[in-house]
């Protein structure tokens, strides 16, 4: 099996294309959708890139297959360990059980209940921490010396970052008349391989994040051109609470046109809207790029061209808990 180069230290369209080829047959090729309705009330046309519809409902299953089936037989044989509150955590565990090995997923006691059963119907090993950073890198290296397994990183790893950018991939097969892709940032590692393959590809295009208002770490990093401290998130988009890492945020400044941000109000209108409209449930963390396109968003729509795919990045959410009646 083949074996990730350790030493590589930047991101090629060589390894993202090989990712392709390696994950293709376990993921699904999701389609690019558009709404009438919603191209008038943008003034864009949208094609939305359905990654709610992926496997484990989450983009996270490319990266994640991805660096499970690069491991070789002797790393893979002791299993897989991350730590991650919710959709990579169902995308390593699926990983791990196509492959025939354990996987150990290191979750805070808040993570919503269905993200936990999710990991646990793939077959992985929930162990629940307490809801910070550091009791989660704590348990996770608990893990690592209890099992010696191998760590996959939920973004800050060349293997994760290659297996997502294969969605810019099939986008730009699909729809070559692209003009810019909008894509949400949290850890960074999606919108790093996104920006990789695109730019790669077409160098003309147009790369933004799409990032909620009180979680700015990676437009604030992006202005500064060094990692600012995330503070302490405060957003819907459960998703994107992530601190950006240093792998994605090197690709982010080599190919990345700017960030935008939304705050929650149109986060919320942005999931609700596709879910009304296009029929879709997509949770608040996919919905950043139409929230950043609203009326009353920072202008990106001045400064966007007329043709943008938008990644819809996740459908995984609590339906007891619909977000916009949770806010009540």
């Amino acid at each position: 099996m083949a074996i990730d180069k350790s030493d590589q230290s930047v991101l090629t369209l060589d390894a993202i294309r090989a990712a392709h080829a390696r994950i293709r047959d376990k993921i699904h090729r999701t389609p690019l959708l558009s709404s009438a309705t919603l191209n008038e009330m943008t003034g864009k046309r949208l094609l939305f890139k359905c990654e709610n519809l992926q496997k484990v409902g989450a983009f996270k299953a490319r990266g994640a297959t991805n660096a499970v089936f690069l491991l070789s037989d002797q790393e893979a044989a002791r299993g897989v360990v991350t730590h991650s509150s919710g959709n990579h955590a169902a995308a390593l565990a699926r990983a791990a059980k196509l492959r025939g090995i354990p996987a150990y997923i290191v979750m805070p006691r808040n993570a919503p209940a269905a993200k936990q059963a999710a990991v646990r119907r793939y077959g992985g090993e929930v162990v629940l921490c307490e809801p910070t950073l550091a009791s989660r890198e704590a348990t996770a290296r608990e893990m690592l010396e209890k099992t010696g397994a191998a760590f996959i990183h939920p973004y800050d790893d060349l293997r994760v970052m290659a297996g997502q950018g294969t969605s810019a991939l099939e986008m730009l097969e699909d729809a070559p008349e692209l003009e810019a892709i909008l894509c949400p940032v949290g850890g960074g590692g999606h919108l790093g391989g996104v920006a990789v393959a695109a730019k790669s590809l077409k160098p003309g295009i147009k790369v933004f994040g799409a990032e909620p208002a009180g979680a700015d770490d990676a437009a604030r990093s992006f202005r500064a051109r060094e990692i600012q401290p995330l503070g302490e998130p405060r957003t819907v988009a459960d998703g994107l609470r992530t601190s950006l890492g240093s792998k994605p945020f090197a690709e982010i400044m080599r190919y990345v046109d700017g960030i935008v941000v939304a705050n929650d109000e149109l986060i919320l209108r942005a999931t609700r809207m596709l879910w009304e409209i296009l029929k879709l449930v997509v949770e608040p963390s996919g919905s950043l790029g139409l929230a950043c396109l609203l009326d009353g968003a920072i202008p990106a729509r001045e400064i966007l061209p007329e043709r943008i795919g938008i990644i819809l990045t996740g459908g995984n959410l609590d339906l007891d808990r619909v977000p916009w009646q949770s806010q009540s």
